[in-house]
């Protein structure tokens, strides 16, 4: 079931975003979801990893949504930063403490952080991040540890 679930998803995946249904790019697009859907199936009869989804579905959207806005906020911050005459650049590397307890809540955060504009996290470390900002102010912080607080809250417990 879960095989046919993502060859699903892939496919309407490649629909979308190709935008076209002439008979070659729909034999292109279903010969691409072979190949990785074989290609899954022999990574897990190697290694048998898989990564649990523990995300409450209702939060994520909330978040999704949320983190586009920040985006859009942090876009208009940089923007006027490189077109001021002054350049008013700050850069900075400091800590970030994180509490994802999943791997996937961790990487989520920290591609978060890597998607607003002017801050990029450098290095993971057990614990926290090592994130560069373009630039820097006292209110970073607290609006990285406001965004760490919503990626823990869309976590849901894992069942085994």
């Amino acid at each position: 079931m879960r095989t046919i679930g993502t060859a699903i998803v892939l496919a309407a995946m490649w629909l979308l975003m190709s935008g076209l249904y002439k008979p070659l790019i729909l034999g292109f697009g279903a010969a691409s979801v072979i190949l990785v859907m074989y290609v899954v199936r022999r990574m897990d009869a190697i290694d048998g990893d898989r990564v649990q989804l523990g995300l409450n579905p209702i939060r994520s959207v909330g978040y999704i949504i949320w983190l586009l806005k920040e985006i859009a906020k942090a876009n208009w911050l940089v923007t006027r930063v490189v077109l001021s005459p002054a350049m008013p650049i700050r850069q900075h590397l400091f800590v970030v403490p994180l509490t994802q307890s999943t791997d996937l809540g961790q990487t989520i955060f920290a591609n978060s952080i890597t998607l607003t504009p002017g801050t990029i996290t450098v290095e993971t470390e057990p614990g926290h991040f090592l994130v560069h900002a373009l630039a820097f102010s006292e209110g970073d912080t607290e609006a990285l540890a406001d965004m760490d607080r919503r990626v823990t809250a869309i976590e849901a417990p894992v069942m085994s």
